[in-house]
Parts: C-alpha cells; sequence; structure tokens
C-alpha cells in the first residue's frame, strides 16, 4: 500500500503516484486512470472496467459467430 498525499495543481487537487506505482501500471504521463468504487474503498486503474466487459462480450459472439465473420469478412 502507498500513501498518497493530495496536492494543489492550478486550480485543482491531484496525487501524485510514485515512480514504481506508475512503472507497475505501464502508466506515463498523460495517460487516463480510471477510478473504481469497490466495498472496500477506491480502486485506481489503468484500464476501464466496463470496456473490458464489452470486449469479453465481444469476444464471446465472436466465438459464438466465427462462420458468419468469416463470410462477411469475404
Amino acid at each position: 500500500m502507498h500513501a498518497l498525499k493530495l496536492t494543489q495543481i492550478g486550480n485543482s487537487v491531484g496525487l501524485i503516484l510514485p515512480k514504481d506505482v506508475l512503472a507497475r501500471l505501464k502508466l506515463e504521463k498523460g495517460d487516463t486512470v480510471f477510478l473504481t468504487e469497490t466495498p472496500d474503498g477506491v480502486a485506481v486503474r489503468a484500464y476501464d472496467p466496463a470496456f473490458e466487459d464489452q470486449m469479453e462480450a465481444a469476444r464471446t459472439i465472436m466465438k459464438k459467430r466465427r462462420a458468419v465473420l468469416h463470410e462477411l469478412a469475404k
């Protein structure tokens, strides 16, 4: 766990992530992170969980309808 301090950034307030956290999340300056409420608090993630759910649904459909998609690709 990392303790983060809120800091003034212009008219906003932000968090500064330590370099090791950025490296672990594979993030760089300018990247977007997503905050998700969990039963334990808030999770910071480098990906959008809703998008991941949509991609999983797309993978399922592509697997199920492989022949149709193959014909459409011709």
